[in-house]
């Protein structure tokens, strides 16, 4: 990570630009290759490519996002043990050169979309706003943020199906959404325990408790499971093959 020692000149800054893109976190927009798998079109040539064009798409607009929100959030990172290391919050980045950033990238991304199909460009569109609305208001208000953060997670699985032409499983969008909830309410959880001074850098933490949490945590990681567990014993019934049971 870039930190506020590091390089300044243009070398530094795309360094820098290219850590806020948070490359690492690019492995979220899997998600959108499910619906490849479990339509048992991964191995058609068409549906992947167009699947793994729907997945850059995703990457870019979950990056413009990323800038977006730590613009937003640089002053409060400032007071987070790791955070505090982030390009735009140690001011290695300049805010105007994340904010074009961010531009470029959402409407590049979002013109990708467009190409890939018409529907898949709602679900992008719909994606963008929920995350500027996230980054605004919806972070600060508490269990909303992370069914927000989990609903981006669905809108992934959605637009991974709607690119490649197929009918998206209720029972995939469950077991997606369970899912990013458990994980969200578990981030959530080790902010609130193991942060300093958590609630300067997350306010809702405030509201927030640790027993919640666990409640929380216990009760959408049992639904997950059990829901998973339904999604491939329907999956035995509809077709007579038990491979996915077994997992």
């Amino acid at each position: 990570m870039v930190g506020a020692g590091g390089d300044t000149g243009v070398r530094g800054r795309f360094v820098a630009l290219w850590w806020s893109l948070r490359p690492l976190q690019w492995t979220k927009n899997a998600v959108v290759l499910g619906a490849l798998v479990f339509a048992d079109r991964l191995f058609d040539p068409a549906a992947l490519a167009t699947a793994v064009l729907a997945m850059v798409a995703f990457c870019g607009l979950s990056s413009g996002v990323y800038l977006l929100n730590d613009v937003r959030d640089r002053e409060q990172d400032r007071l987070h043990p790791d955070k505090q290391r982030r390009p735009i919050a140690s001011g290695t980045l300049p805010v105007a050169v994340a904010l074009a950033a961010a531009a470029v990238l959402l409407v590049a991304s979002l013109g990708l979309a467009a190409v890939v199909d018409g529907a898949f460009f709602g679900v992008a569109v719909a994606y963008v706003a929920l995350m500027i609305a996230y980054t605004l208001a919806l972070k600060r208000l508490v269990i909303v943020d992370v069914l927000a953060i989990a609903t981006g997670f669905v809108l992934r699985a959605v637009g991974g199906a709607v690119a490649i032409g197929v009918t998206f499983s209720p029972w995939l969008l469950a077991c997606t959404m369970l899912l990013a909830l458990f994980l969200g309410f578990g981030k959530r959880r080790a902010e609130l325990a193991h942060v300093p001074d958590a609630v300067a850098h997350r306010e809702n933490l405030e509201t927030y408790t640790l027993p919640l949490l666990d409640q929380l945590t216990a009760a959408t990681a049992a639904a997950t499971v059990a829901c998973y567990t339904l999604y491939t014993v329907e999956a035995r019934a509809a077709t007579g093959e038990g491979a996915m049971l077994l997992t």
